[in-house]
């Protein structure tokens, strides 16, 4: 409960700074704040990179909305994930809470595609796993760390790696862009890319039943080893990448 005040907290103070901003354009276009924008003006549901599942939307005025939203479940990913060179399948079993403000800086044109145009930023509750495995047949070479191996010829026909990725960070503040313009007076699309800053995940991989392809030196364990410090060290899986696209109804 603690973790959702923090980030109703962050994201309420980052949109009611928006709002504050943008004051002086809503005065001037004759907008009026009305106790009942409090209650959700809309709902969406969403699929994507972090799950699927729904938000419930509140418009503050023309320029800000908010976007209370849930992510979850399990998406698999076979053969196209790549760490560090080596590609997995991923399995992801997502659980995620966001709170994001919206900022529109054309909220009040007349252009519904203009109005569609918007900045996300907020802050989100991610308890994410990520089962990473990769699995090979007798014949077949696995490149890990650069350095490729095959399956050890006691072995029962396969090999290769597993283990599992996590980010330690649960508290993450996110930054986005998104569209999301209105089909008819109650309909509507989005589609919404950004990314969460979560530091460095922390990796545990472990290698069966392979051996170094002639002439390679390193075990199959300490290219494991290897490649698990290098994750921990690169800056570029220090940011969670998102993509979603869903529908959106208004009333």
């Amino acid at each position: 409960m603690k973790t959702l005040s923090t980030i109703l907290a962050a994201s309420l103070f980052a949109a009611f700074s928006a709002t504050a901003m943008a004051d002086d354009s809503v005065v001037q276009d004759g907008y009026v704040f009305e106790k009942n924008q409090l209650l959700p003006t809309g709902v969406r549901a969403e699929v994507g990179t972090t799950g699927y599942g729904g938000a419930l939307l509140w418009t503050a005025n023309p320029y800000v909305g908010l976007a209370l939203g849930y992510n979850g479940g399990d998406i698999s990913w076979s053969d196209d994930v790549s760490v560090n060179g080596t590609k997995y399948d991923l399995d992801m079993d997502n659980n995620n809470i966001y709170l994001n403000a919206e900022i529109r800086p054309w909220g009040a044109s007349n252009n519904r595609w203009a109005q569609g145009v918007y900045m996300a930023a907020g802050v989100a509750y991610l308890d994410n796993d990520y089962d990473l495995q990769k699995r090979i047949n007798g014949g077949e070479t696995l490149s890990i760390d650069g350095k490729n191996y095959q399956v050890e010829t006691t072995a029962d026909g396969q090999g290769g790696v597993r283990g599992q990725m996590s980010y330690e960070n649960d508290i993450a503040p996110y930054v986005g862009l998104g569209f999301a313009p209105k089909i008819n007076k109650n309909w509507g699309v989005f589609g919404e890319v950004g990314a969460y800053y979560t530091g460095n995940p922390s990796v545990n991989l472990n290698q069966y039943n392979l051996k170094p392809v002639e002439g390679n030196l390193i075990s199959a364990q300490d290219a494991v080893d290897m490649e698990e410090r290098e994750i921990a060290n690169d800056d570029k899986y220090q940011w969670l990448p998102v993509g979603k696209v869903g529908v959106s109804f208004h009333w």
